[in-house]
Parts: C-alpha cells; sequence; structure tokens
C-alpha cells in the first residue's frame, strides 16, 4: 500500500482570489508519525472524513507559534485557505478568540456531506459555487487596497505607509486587526515575511533575503515562528512542516 503523504493544491479562479487563497488536499496524512504546523497568515476551514466515515468540518484561526499537529485517524483531508477578507464578506465570522485554536462547525455547514470528501476535484467546485453565491455586492476598497499592499510587499511594509496609501487612519486599521484576526497588523506582517522566508529557506538561502536586521534577527524570528533554525527548516526531516511543503508555490 502507498502510504506516501500526498499533496495537492488549486488556485481559486481570478472572481473569487481576493477572498480564497488556494484549495488543497493532504492524502495519508494519518500515516505522518510527526508533523507540526506553523504559521501561515490564512484563514483554514478544514474537512476530514474520519475512518468511521464522519465528516467535520473546522475553522481555524491564525497560528502565531509552531504546534503539534495533532492526531487524526482520517482518510480524506480538504482545506479552504480564505484570505482575511473572507472573515468579514464571506464567512461573516471574526476569529479574534480563535488564535492558536479552532471551533467546530456543523457536520453540514454550506451543505456539504460526507460523499463531498471521495474527489477533490468535485470539492473545489462545489466550494467555489458556493463561495460566489456569498460574494458581496460591494467592499470597502481601503480594505481590499489594505491587504493587496500587504501581500505584493511580503508584509514588508509599515503602518505609517499603509496608512497613507489607503487613507484610513493607523488606530482604525490596528482596530480592524484586532477585531477580526485578534492580532496586531505589526505580527500578521511578520508572518507574511516568515511564510515568504520559508521560499528562500526551501531553496537552502540560509541567509536573510529580505527585510530583516541582520542574521541574527533572520534566526530569531524563523525560530520564533517555526521552532527550529532555518537550517534544520531547511532539512524538514520526515516532512514534518507540512505547510513548508504546502506553500512553496507562488
Amino acid at each position: 500500500m502507498d502510504e506516501e503523504l500526498k499533496y495537492r493544491l488549486i488556485k481559486p479562479d481570478q472572481s473569487i482570489a481576493d477572498f480564497v487563497y488556494c484549495f488543497s488536499s493532504l492524502q495519508n496524512l494519518s500515516t505522518q508519525k510527526e508533523g507540526i504546523v506553523i504559521p501561515n497568515g490564512k484563514i483554514d476551514l478544514l474537512f476530514y472524513k474520519t475512518r468511521d466515515n464522519q465528516l467535520q468540518i473546522v475553522l481555524m484561526g491564525l497560528e502565531t507559534r509552531p504546534k503539534p499537529t495533532p492526531k487524526l485517524d482520517i482518510t480524506s483531508f480538504f482545506s479552504i485557505s480564505f484570505n482575511p477578507l473572507a472573515l468579514e464578506y464571506i464567512l461573516h465570522q471574526s476569529i479574534a478568540e480563535l488564535v492558536n485554536s479552532g471551533m467546530a462547525l456543523p457536520n453540514d455547514f454550506w451543505d456539504f456531506n460526507i460523499d463531498d470528501l471521495d474527489d477533490f476535484e468535485i470539492f473545489c467546485e462545489k466550494a467555489s459555487t458556493k463561495i460566489h453565491s456569498l460574494l458581496p455586492k460591494e467592499i470597502d476598497e481601503r480594505k481590499l487596497k489594505l491587504f493587496n499592499l500587504i501581500f505584493e510587499t511580503d508584509g514588508e511594509i509599515n503602518i505609517k505607509e499603509l496608512s497613507e496609501k489607503i487613507v484610513w487612519e493607523e488606530r482604525q486599521i490596528n482596530r480592524y486587526f484586532k477585531k477580526h484576526l485578534g492580532i496586531s497588523l505589526k505580527y500578521y506582517c511578520n508572518i507574511l515575511r516568515f511564510q515568504a522566508s520559508l521560499f528562500h529557506i526551501k531553496d537552502g538561502n540560509l541567509y536573510p533575503q529580505l527585510n530583516f536586521t541582520d542574521q541574527s534577527h533572520f534566526i530569531k524570528e524563523i525560530k520564533k515562528l517555526s521552532g527550529v533554525s532555518p537550517k534544520e527548516l531547511f532539512k524538514n526531516q520526515n516532512d514534518r512542516f507540512l505547510q513548508f511543503l504546502v506553500y512553496h508555490t507562488k
């Protein structure tokens, strides 16, 4: 039996890309002896089928530190990774109280059922159709510009510059982040810079390629968010850093 960890990623069509980062699938996850979840700056909606054929759906808050993956005896694992704008406009849900945790949702959320986890592509089509049906008629342009600038710069932009570019007061921006995400804008940007660094680390670049003060600061920040040094992260023994594999797609 092939028990190798298998990963698939499907990007959303452009019409929902402001709200959805990707759809992903991990197969044979239950064979993973150890795994570490590291912060990715996305809001993950998880769908998984247990071996006793039960569907479970969980909305995850943002991770701000590394943690072991939970031991799950599952046969299928699909997820929708949302960008922060989806909280207000698609999910109508704050995750401020879910930092480093998650919340179980009804197992018929968005009319999904156990059979939807038999085929990943069909799952993505159903999820996309549902998200399309929830698209807002209007969106605050300041918020759209806010996240576009943050993502375009991999978090390497300060709040003063953001405030000036989108004409939105710094205090209001920070209040927005705290209300919807439960963390500050600065910490969120640090997570995005960390994620952008993974692309370089996986390629063997173990020195800062982004705006870190120096090598010491780089190592400190990588350790803070992954639990290990850039060198250990590069080795990724036993593929334990799942998101290190998942998000190496720019």
